[in-house]
């Protein structure tokens, strides 16, 4: 089901490596980008907890984007291998996916679509990071941005969601009328395994979300954590939780690679084009674990994510973004000159957009403070 000829293509041709596959070359040019970098200092979920105002209580503990990205690596790596998929292809989607998103998570990511819309335009973190890899980052000589494959390029704009081909004709070559590799589907998911399970980490870490709170919302941990505790009587509670958030990954994973092997098995598809002429998807969960997973993510939204807690963190990011993208507007002059090279270009509103876009968590608050 590899076929990869195709997706191993280049924009700009290069010699083949003497001992790495194409996909072996995308992953280490994107662990390697500076946009890659930047993933260490930018909001999983939080940017500072609810009633600092510094963010000094924040615990290195908790997951970054970067943490996070390396974590979706490791489950989409092991889950391709597994499948009989090519697990350097998902290596490389898996390192790249989230190398679009703005400072302040997908708070952030709100505040600019916001501000972008006022002018006609909009954000979208997986066309951003498509820029990012086709032209922001200048590493070569021969050529704008990092010259990744057509397989990965596909896969970063493809893996979480469809685009029209009416409504973004400049993404043509990206086959909008039909569905990626299954090594691009696999991402989304592995995607939303470890945030699941790694957010209740955090939560729990945190203290916004108490222990018997997540037993009586989600009811895959419940059953799973009640056989921790059965297995090991006399451990300290958090033990128990980390062992039933490490068989609540485990168990999705699982549940995704058998159920992948039964829809693959049931389409008939055994080449790449049948894979993207199926009826649909065909990564995805059984019926039974599909509950459980949308039971965890809603309540992840109402407790969590969207709790009163993270409400005042939430605000501040779009106070932060908004006020920074009007004073940009209003006083190009502030960007580097590297960015306000690009406003004939782009335009003002997308090259703000760019620059506030790449910046950590720390970086625009300092920008903040300082404008």
């Amino acid at each position: 089901m590899r076929g990869d000829g195709e997706l191993t293509q280049r924009a700009h041709d290069e010699p083949a490596h003497a001992y790495r596959t194409p996909f072996a070359r995308d992953a280490a040019r994107i662990l390697h980008a500076r946009a890659f970098r930047r993933l260490a200092g930018k909001t999983q979920v939080f940017t500072r907890l609810p009633g600092d105002s510094t963010g000094e209580q924040l615990s290195d503990h908790f997951r970054s984007r970067l943490t996070h990205t390396l974590e979706v690596t490791q489950i989409a790596r092991t889950a391709a291998r597994a499948l009989g998929l090519n697990a350097e292809l998902a290596e490389a989607l898996a390192l790249v996916h989230d190398i679009g998103h703005p400072p302040f998570g997908h708070a952030g990511e709100k505040a600019l679509d916001r501000a972008l819309r006022t002018h006609g335009l909009g954000f979208d973190h997986n066309l951003h990071a498509l820029r990012i890899v086709t032209w922001f980052e200048a590493r070569y000589p021969a050529f704008r941005g990092l010259n990744l494959t057509l397989g990965v390029r596909e896969g970063i704009v493809k893996h979480s969601r469809d685009y029209s081909a009416r409504e973004h004709p400049e993404l043509a070559e990206y086959l909008l009328d039909s569905f990626p590799p299954l090594e691009a589907q696999l991402i989304d998911l592995a995607d939303e395994i470890a945030y699941l399970t790694a957010d209740l980490d955090d939560g729990l870490d945190s203290g916004i979300l108490a222990l018997e709170q997540v037993r009586a919302g989600v009811p895959l941990f419940r059953a799973i954590h009640d056989d921790a505790v059965r297995s090991y009587p006399d451990a300290a509670q958090r033990l128990t939780v980390y062992e039933a958030l490490r068989r609540v990954l485990n168990a999705l994973v699982s549940d995704l690679m058998a159920e992948v092997r039964r829809r693959v098995t049931a389409a008939g598809a055994t080449t790449i084009e049948e894979i993207r002429r199926a009826p649909a998807r065909l990564v995805g969960f059984s019926a039974q674990m599909e509950t459980a997973r949308a039971e965890t993510k809603k309540f992840l939204y109402q407790n969590f994510y969207n709790s009163p807690d993270m409400e005042e963190v939430h605000r501040h990011a779009e106070q932060v973004v908004t006020e920074l993208f009007a004073k940009l507007m209003t006083n190009p002059e502030l960007m580097p000159e590297d960015h306000q090279a690009q406003i004939p270009s782009e335009g003002l509103a997308r090259t703000v957009t760019d620059y506030l876009a790449g910046m950590t968590d720390s970086y625009i608050e300092q920008l903040w403070a300082r404008c």
